[in-house]
């Protein structure tokens, strides 16, 4: 993948210079996983390192300094911008123990965010980038966020991330869950960055609940999705799978 540094001026290339050939090179053995396992085939031409401020209003509308396309992934590479995102979505929310671990992240969890959008490139999401996408797209991104989390990270930072996200989807649950899971979509997209995060803290856990079903086989999950794909989606995703 070719590196694309799109900043405003040459001081914030210099600054995340560094940082950015770190992120690379941790990224590979990840890549290399989801190839050795058959799931990576078609690589995207290269990811654009940017700022938060560019990623979110100059190359997206989106609140979140991370997206990808058919060809280009969009990232920031600031740790700190990283921190204020996370803590933001917590609006305010007496939540200390939380608060302690968004503060406290590391540049390993930036490098998670980079490999959940190479996630969205796997052969095994037939309809990804198509632009009549706009529900039922929970489990993409739920496994998305699975994927990364439970290969770079180790099993107690793991169940950290699980129990986090169990708390903020019950404590959110009221203002921002009056709707189903299939109908998160393109539409999520114009809410508030903690209503678009409560639907990806939820499809995070949904897609662990089908992992743990299938006795931690990724790849029998994907090879369901795909069957309900391709008999032509004649049901919601959540009820073809049975979950709640």
């Amino acid at each position: 993948m070719k590196q694309i540094y799109a900043y405003e001026d040459v001081s914030d290339y210099q600054k995340y210079e560094n940082v950015t050939k770190k992120l690379i090179e941790q990224l590979r053995p990840y890549q290399s996983k989801l190839q050795a396992d058959s799931l990576l085939n078609d690589l995207p031409k290269g990811i654009v390192w940017t700022t938060s401020e560019l990623a979110t209003t100059t190359f997206s509308q989106i609140p979140i300094p991370a997206f990808t396309n058919r060809d280009l992934i969009y990232i920031s590479p600031d740790l700190d911008e990283w921190k204020q995102l996370f803590l933001k979505q917590l609006e305010g929310q007496d939540l200390p123990g939380i608060r302690h671990y968004y503060e406290t992240i590391s540049a390993k969890h930036v490098l998670a965010i980079l490999a959940h959008e190479l996630t969205h490139h796997i052969d095994l999401f037939p309809d990804e980038f198509d632009d009549e996408r706009h529900d039922s797209i929970w489990f993409e991104e739920g496994m998305c966020e699975y994927l990364p989390r439970k290969y770079l990270f180790t099993d107690e930072e793991f169940k950290q991330f699980v129990n986090i996200e169990r708390k903020l989807v019950e404590v959110f649950e009221n203002r921002y869950g009056g709707h189903s899971l299939d109908d998160f979509g393109a539409k999520s997209y114009e809410g508030s960055l903690t209503s678009i995060m409560y639907d990806y803290w939820r499809s995070f856990l949904a897609v662990k609940q089908l992992v743990d079903q299938h006795n931690g086989k990724v790849r029998a999950v994907l090879d369901q999705y795909n069957e309900w794909h391709q008999s032509g989606r004649q049901m919601p995703l959540k009820e073809y799978f049975s979950i709640k």
